[in-house]
């Protein structure tokens, strides 16, 4: 049974009624109440900004999946084999480039803005600086390496500028966007998301209508709306902040130490939802890695709820100040996200066999087994994607990258003893185990935390179980 609503003045002294109102709202996803209460409840949760915010954010997800298996789908053929492939590799340079510049700042920008809006103004200055300086300087030196080994990619010319010039770009974009939801300017964020796969989109069919149809041409539409998209962050985001855009290298500094904690602890944690597929490569070869990136690519998507929820919890979390009242949201939230995430795992379960049927043909079925053994673990990483927020919320503790790291020396241990032996099924398992030790050890620095916090704070938290 879900504890009742905190007493004391905690939602007063933050001064917010939209935060009083998301907060019985998030409870309300608890499910406390008998069928009775349902319609109560579907009430709470129309009026939340935040439940409301969560489910726009979701609905956004699902529509660019969609709209970006469309543009794969008509560049495939469009293409063919051999264009698709230069395509795909001109795509990756940029992401690489993008993924291995960000540092982290991306994260460590929700926060800050959260925590200090007048911080704003400096945070895009920063984040600019990063993007030209650090990601020319990245694309800069691929040139040159490219230029002098050629043999490293299949790219050359015009593709290969392109590519390069994604990455400062599309480091800008991450950077700005990411401050978006620091301002809990959610609605901007994901209509800009949206917009950033339909104009490709269009421009792609007007394209085809002129009869120019090209790896370089079809290419440049998504560097065009980076640039679009860029230009449409700095306008929508000057209108959370005064005066100019400014630099602050103490700003920075701090954005810094937050941000190398939230970059290693997603490496690792990509490490343990990733190792386990090169392995399966290495040790069983090819064909069962192709059943088992269809099994991790199932599983990511049933539970991209989660991360939504994370995403938006965040900002939410950062600007509060009350102990009492972040310990409250996160357990209502990491438990409204397992009361909804758990039928919706249970039953792709169920529905594994004749959907890998239906997707993606008879000869993919050994990958049901693979996903149905994973669904345990996403419903345990899925929980503790919404309440590693509180942690995130207060400055990224360094044992979350720690968690992190032993669970990936471990996840990658265990599979080189039980691939071999076990196949997909085994990897499966292991990845189950890896997400579920990594909840419980993060849930426990959360409870240890949250009364550390308590006690430096002097607050009393009597009528709240801070238990995630």
């Amino acid at each position: 049974m879900l504890q009742a609503k905190p007493k004391g003045e905690a939602f007063v002294s933050e001064g917010s009624s939209r935060l009083r109102g998301d907060a019985v709202a998030v409870m309300a996803l608890g499910v406390e109440d008998p069928p009775a209460g349902i319609f109560q409840y579907w009430q709470m949760a129309r009026s939340s900004d935040f439940i409301r915010k969560v489910f726009e954010t979701y609905a956004t997800r699902l529509l660019i999946v969609g709209i970006g298996l469309v543009t794969t789908i008509l560049v495939a053929r469009l293409l063919g084999p051999e264009g698709r492939g230069f395509y795909a590799v001109a795509a990756a340079t940029g992401a690489l480039g993008v993924q291995f510049g960000n540092l982290g700042l991306h994260t460590a920008n929700v926060y800050f803005a959260a925590r200090d809006p007048e911080s704003v103004a400096s945070l895009v200055g920063n984040s600019l600086v990063v993007s030209i300086g650090l990601g020319g300087l990245i694309a800069v030196a691929l040139a040159v390496i490219f230029t002098f080994a050629p043999n490293l990619i299949s790219l050359q010319g015009t593709v290969l500028f392109l590519a390069l010039s994604c990455i400062p770009l599309g480091l800008t974009y991450l950077l700005l966007q990411s401050l978006l939801l620091g301002v809990h300017d959610v609605r901007g964020y994901n209509l800009l998301e949206t917009a950033g796969k339909v104009l490709p989109l269009v421009l792609i069919g007007a394209l085809v209508f002129v009869r120019r149809v090209g790896v370089s041409s079809f290419f440049a539409t998504g560097l065009i709306a980076l640039i679009v998209n860029d230009i449409c962050l700095l306008r929508r985001l000057r209108e959370h902040f005064v005066g100019l855009i400014s630099v602050s290298l103490a700003l920075f500094r701090n954005s810094i130490e937050y941000a190398v904690k939230a970059y290693l602890a997603a490496f690792f944690a990509f490490l343990v939802l990733r190792a386990d597929l090169f392995m399966v490569q290495h040790l069983l070869g090819p064909e069962q890695a192709g059943y088992y990136s269809i099994a991790s690519a199932m599983a990511d998507y049933v539970s991209v709820l989660a991360f939504v929820v994370g995403t938006i919890l965040l900002p939410k979390l950062s600007a509060l100040k009350d102990v009492e009242t972040k310990l409250w949201m996160t357990r209502k939230a990491a438990w409204g996200t397992a009361a909804l995430l758990f039928p919706v795992l249970a039953a792709s379960a169920l529905l594994a066999k004749p959907a890998v049927r239906l997707l993606f043909g008879a000869s993919f079925l050994p990958a049901a087994g693979a996903f149905i053994l994973l669904m345990p673990g996403m419903l345990f990483l899925g929980i503790n994607a919404v309440a590693v927020q509180f942690l995130n919320s207060i400055g990224y503790p360094k044992i979350v990258v720690i968690i992190w790291g032993l669970c990936s020396i471990g996840n990658i241990g265990f599979n080189l003893w039980v691939i071999p032996r076990y196949g997909i099924a085994g990897a499966s398992l292991v990845s189950s185990i890896s997400y579920f030790l990594a909840f419980l050890f993060i849930n426990r620095v959360i409870r240890r935390t949250g009364s550390q916090l308590r006690a430096v704070n002097g607050a009393s938290l009597t009528s709240v179980n801070p238990a995630i």
